[in-house]
């Protein structure tokens, strides 16, 4: 009966952990999860405000399939204050969360057997998201000397003439780590030389960062000329704390936001009119909310690093943005739990869950193992309790 990209179809490693822990929870075990990407701290006060009085005002029926004028404004006016370049409402679209409006990009980009460049450590959905798609997912592979970020020489190397698009991600999702001006200038200079690559920039975490800025370095700030070229992606979910509310925007060239637009009319519809008041209360009037979020993220970044580099095996460095720890545990893999070799990163999370109840993201699932991804937006006193199990788990392997 099903099909066979039905049959291929992986759920998402990252939900499929997150539904295992509430499974264990709901038997009476106490988990902590420390897999899944969002905030632990409500949606802002003023944007829940807004959102229940534009279901009280009747914003509750079919809006446009691109998102209200007033909200694709205020993203352009955003985004011009963040990287510095002009754009028209008519080259933004919104829709319903970042995940779909990055596959509704793919899907008006690219066609059956283009190839779309991916840095890894990547966010788990991307090869995926590139194989719904009909494309063909390259892989581009990087280490802790590259600090976990593709460098234009890689990029070089993967290139054919089948390359369509670039995927960047900066604060990067699992590492939180960020790109130098530098290192996107040798990015630009690759760009350059094939002029035919679109680049997808996932800019979903770029507010939450920890050093230099309140945004992250980006390819708009060093060559504001390829913005044509450049789909920016961006959304309410992770700076406002809005997961739940599904609301994302893209903004790039006219013709393919149009493309995009029409796409979502034929598949999602549109944006819930509320929710797209909500943001746009968000983007106007939360600011001084999101640095609040930035320096208490900056806290338990600090606290968790320090305590994680202290249990014996566990290595990490300091993530600059977004909301991650990427947990060296190579020296740990080959290890034994209750007799069972612990060979890959997989094996090691999965043991970690029965025995000691913590959920966290193996490596492998983004594409480099020997690493597991662990979330800090959680309450200090979990992320305590969190690396006293993470030791007793530890100290229990032969």
């Amino acid at each position: 009966m099903l099909s066979k990209k039905a049959l291929s179809l992986k759920p998402s490693p990252t939900l499929a952990i997150a539904a295992k822990a509430k499974e264990l929870a709901a038997q009476g075990h106490s988990v902590i999860s420390l897999s899944v990407g969002e905030p632990d701290w409500d949606t802002f006060a003023a944007i829940k405000d807004a959102g229940c009085q534009a279901i009280q005002a009747g914003q509750t029926k079919y809006g446009p399939s691109n998102g209200s004028p007033q909200l694709r404004t205020a993203v352009a006016h955003r985004t011009k204050e963040l990287l510095g370049v002009d754009y028209t409402p008519n080259e933004v679209t919104v829709s319903a969360g970042a995940k779909f409006i990055l596959y509704a990009a793919l899907q008006m980009l690219v066609d059956p057997g283009d190839e779309v460049l991916i840095p890894a450590p990547y966010w788990v959905s991307y090869p995926t998201m590139v194989e719904l798609v009909d494309g063909v997912p390259v892989i581009v592979q990087s280490d802790e000397l590259s600090g976990f970020k593709a460098q234009g020489v890689h990029l070089e190397k993967k290139v054919t003439p089948k390359t369509k698009v670039l995927l960047l991600n900066s604060p990067n999702n699992p590492t939180g780590q960020m790109y130098t001006r530098a290192e996107i200038e040798g990015i630009v200079s690759f760009l350059r030389r094939h002029p035919q690559i679109v680049v997808i920039s996932d800019d979903i975490y770029n507010q939450l960062v920890f050093e230099g800025e309140k945004v992250a370095p980006h390819i708009l700030h060093v060559a504001p000329d390829l913005k044509d070229r450049v789909l920016v992606v961006n959304g309410a979910s992770k700076t406002y704390s809005m997961t739940g509310w599904r609301i994302a925007w893209a903004l790039g060239n006219e013709s393919l936001i149009k493309a995009m637009s029409n796409y979502q009319s034929q598949t999602v519809s549109c944006a819930s009119p509320f929710t797209q008041t909500a943001a746009l209360t968000g983007l106007q009037a939360c600011d001084a909310e999101v640095l609040r979020g930035v320096e208490l993220l900056r806290e338990r970044r600090n606290l968790f690093v320090e305590a994680l580099n202290n249990v014996p095996g566990w290595r990490s460095g300091l993530p600059q943005g977004a909301f991650y720890v990427w947990a060296d545990i190579r020296e740990l893999l080959g290890r034994r739990w209750h007799g069972r070799e612990l060979k890959t990163s997989n094996d090691f999370a999965s043991a970690l869950l029965e025995s000691q109840y913590v959920a966290v993201v193996p490596g492998a699932e983004s594409g480099l193992d020997g690493y597991l991804r662990l979330s800090f937006a959680v309450h200090e006193r979990d992320l305590n309790e969190a690396v006293k199990r993470i030791r007793l788990f530890t100290d229990s392997l032969d």
